[in-house]
């Protein structure tokens, strides 16, 4: 993963954190449910979080950190 403000790559330090408010948003405020379209305007990702994955997609893709 990289910082875009700083086109760096994360520390493991920044990648521990980062994982960790990710799970914590996972346990308490998923319920809000979040979709974004982030990176580059011209090429998009777009991000969704729920508690089942997308239609035909295999959960077993997903491995935990």
């Amino acid at each position: 993963m990289r910082n875009e403000r700083h086109d760096e790559r994360l520390s493991d330090d920044e990648l521990a954190l980062f994982l960790q408010y990710l799970h914590r948003f996972a346990n308490h405020d998923l319920d809000l449910f979040a979709h974004m379209q982030v990176g580059d305007p011209e090429h998009p990702a777009y991000v969704s979080f729920s508690r089942k994955p997308e239609a035909g997609v295999d959960p077993s893709v997903y491995p935990r950190p």
